[in-house]
């Protein structure tokens, strides 16, 4: 409970005469009973006195007095008054004034949300990191210790990559392991590549996305020694540099990929016919990559072992589902501010991710549509109370755009020319295909900036569209994403990677990447007697399933 009172602070400083100070604010007590003085600004007035040790007498409303003593506190050197009202640079100043933690942020390092006016391509940037190496390319090396932080805090919800380290890091199952890595570069994606670094493995890694790559986890992966080549709004120049800096290193070569839409693959098989030979797998995680795998495939040209990680079970029932879910409207409303109650929606494809953002707009009282080409998951989105339209049905009048196919031009030139003034436009799928950008740069239209991420494409009659993120993923590109969900994805990209899987059934995998997230939620599993087991004709301790089940209708 808080308890305003009025606190008359007496300040003795030897070099100053005795004064008094009177001021309002609001009394905490924690957990320990201990009161304490929150951070924030006293209304009041002052000398500019710096004074470094106080005696504080609290006057409670029940007249108890109560001693304690300050440390450290730091007040404005300014001899003006208070402002009643101060400005926007006041307040921030004050409040790094009075905050310890705050001016203990302050004194580490240059924000590094301070930092992103710095214009300068890191490709032009000569940096070193603590341990004098220079095998990297981010914004800025001296943002780490921000990034270390979030990468703290994505550790507390990522337990089951932790359990994986503890298991196996006497072993070094993946000693050896030369992993060359394409995927977004989150905090998330961070503990994924230091549990590979824990078991073994050298890692190099890119993004493969010019707008998700967080530059303070990118920095302090590079402060550990993985040689990271990524920054946030590389161009498409850029994007193709930091792939090829990961993989041309004299004296390296990768015989591991885990990729995220198939660009480091194909550059790889492109460009390094012979070195592609060397690889010993590759570990996808997204359908846009498994479908250039497939055309490899096909043409008999994969000669590589390669993993399909995003049709696995814990890919699709979890991280396309439950984060798609919850993260479409984290997107829509970081750059948009929109409200979605009664707002016209309509959601192309109805897999696992569009089952994910369907859910939750209708849930927000939205009118959603579905667009699909494949029956049975049409069928499923008219019995979840889905109206299936085709676009061009209703495209006058929706309010919402969402793609989420793996196709190409899901959302043409035509029909973005037919959308009311007003109107969002994103893409939930990786890639960048699937709304066609490429035919509103064009002269006739004009492209506003409105912020980061957020474009108004403005016709010659005033009509304005809103696109996010250019077409390219919105979550990751304007949001952030469930840590927790992206951990079952991460387990699975990890013990993918591992010898001792090979010739394991994939369903048992999965079923042992489930398990190790269960103590997360305190679930105790019902085990079978031998009667049962007998009677189903399973193992007790699993795989209680074939490989051939489905969960759900994988569509």
């Amino acid at each position: 409970d808080s308890t305003l009172t009025h606190i008359k602070v007496i300040l003795n400083n030897s070099h100053t005469s005795l004064s008094s100070l009177h001021f309002k604010t609001r009394l905490h007590v924690n957990k320990l009973g201990h009161k304490h003085i929150p951070n924030s600004a006293p209304k009041a007035h002052h000398s500019g006195l710096s004074v470094k040790a106080f005696k504080i007498q609290v006057l409670s409303q029940n007249k108890e007095s109560v001693h304690f003593y300050l440390k450290q506190i730091q007040f404005v050197e300014d001899k003006q008054e208070f402002s009643r009202f101060p400005t926007k640079a006041g307040r921030r100043s004050l409040s790094r004034s009075i905050s310890q933690s705050s001016t203990d942020s302050y004194s580490s390092a240059a924000s590094y949300t301070d930092s992103s006016d710095d214009e300068t391509s890191p490709r032009d940037k000569t940096q070193l990191n603590s341990k004098g190496t220079n095998d990297f390319c981010v914004k800025n090396i001296k943002q780490a210790e921000f990034g270390r932080r979030e990468i703290e805090i994505a550790e507390q919800d990522m337990s089951a990559l932790i359990s994986l380290r503890k298991r196996a890091q006497g072993e070094k199952p993946l000693a050896g392991a030369k992993i060359v890595g394409c995927t977004h570069i989150t905090a998330q994606t961070a503990v994924l590549i230091e549990t590979l670094v824990a078991l073994g493995a050298q890692c190099r890694w890119t993004a493969c996305n010019i707008y998700s790559t967080q530059n303070e986890v990118a920095a302090a992966l590079s402060e550990i020694g993985v040689a990271v080549f990524a920054w946030k709004g590389e161009s498409e120049d850029d994007f193709w540099w930091c792939i090829n800096k990961c993989i041309n290193m004299e004296g390296w070569q990768p015989n591991m990929i885990l990729d995220d839409g198939g660009d480091l693959t194909h550059w790889v098989y492109k460009k390094y016919p012979n070195g592609f030979k060397k690889i010993r797998g590759i570990v996808e995680e997204s359908v846009t990559g498994v479908h250039r795998l497939y055309q490899l495939s096909k043409a008999g040209k994969l000669c590589v072992p390669a993993m399909n990680v995003n049709d696995s079970v814990t890919k699709q029932k979890f991280d396309n589902l439950y984060c798609c879910r919850e993260s479409i409207l984290d997107g829509l409303k970081r750059t948009t501010d929109v409200m979605f109650g009664g707002k016209q929606v309509v959601v192309c494809g109805y897999g696992e991710v569009g089952k994910g953002c369907t859910a939750a707009l209708k849930a927000m009282g939205s009118i959603v549509y579905v667009t699909e080409i494949d029956p049975i998951c049409s069928l499923q989105a008219c019995m979840d109370g889905f109206r299936v339209v085709k676009l061009n049905e209703v495209i006058r009048q929706v309010d919402i755009i969402i793609t989420c196919t793996g196709n190409k031009n899901v959302v043409t030139r035509d029909q973005l020319d037919r959308m009311k003034n007003g109107s969002i436009v994103c893409n939930m799928g990786h890639s960048n295909t699937e709304i066609d950008v490429a035919s509103l740069r064009t002269p006739e239209l004009t492209w506003e900036r409105v912020c980061s991420q957020v474009d108004h494409v403005i016709w010659p009659d005033g009509k304005r569209v809103i696109l996010l993120a250019e077409g390219r993923l919105l979550n990751l590109s304007c949001s952030t994403v469930p840590t927790f969900v992206l951990s079952i994805t991460a387990t699975t990209q990890v013990i993918q990677t591992l010898p001792t899987v090979a010739n394991k059934q994939q369903i048992a995998v999965y079923e042992y990447v489930a398990s190790l997230h269960l103590p997360t939620f305190d679930a105790h599993l019902t085990e079978l007697s031998d009667e049962q087991a007998k009677y189903l004709g399973l193992n007790k301790n699993g795989p209680f399933k074939p490989n051939y089940y489905r969960y759900k209708c994988p569509c």
